[in-house]
């Protein structure tokens, strides 16, 4: 019970303070591609900007509600990871630009790796009976303790 509330809180603090930086990359799309994406080189700067804002957007939310824990952590871990190759590329080990890239990115590999805990929706929905693969044992294990 104790370890479910531990993920309820990693993932509440996770999502509120990170949907605010895909809201904000969707006020100025332009500026954000411009400024992260464009350095890097990747193509289609546009898009791949909103596919950045959306996957923390949406990211977000999934695991500020519990439902598909894990996919919505993914987008995040995926996400900070450019991220942090980003600041790395523009500025080297700067601890003070990675330590909350890397933060969010072991919050998120923490979720992908354990699920989202007893207190999500979904542990209410036990998406083992749709996917019996997708889930993982420890989650498994969790599950049949209640």
């Amino acid at each position: 019970m104790i370890k479910s509330l531990g993920f309820l809180l990693l993932r509440l603090s996770i999502g509120i303070m990170l949907i605010h930086h895909g809201y904000e990359k969707l006020d100025n799309i332009e500026n954000f591609a411009n400024a992260f994406v464009r350095p890097l080189h990747l193509p289609f700067p546009i898009f791949l900007s909103y596919v950045a804002a959306f996957s923390e957007i949406v990211g977000s939310w999934l695991l500020i509600t519990g439902f598909a824990s894990r996919l919505g952590a993914l987008a995040i871990f995926g996400t900070i990871s450019i991220a942090i190759y980003h600041a790395i590329m523009t500025s080297g080990f700067n601890i003070y630009l990675l330590e909350l890239l890397v933060l969010y990115w072991g919050g998120a590999a923490c979720i992908v790796l354990n699920g989202g805990g007893n207190f999500s929706l979904d542990y209410l929905i036990q998406w083992k009976r749709f996917f019996p693969y997708f889930t993982s044992q420890d989650s498994l294990l969790l599950q049949n303790e209640q």
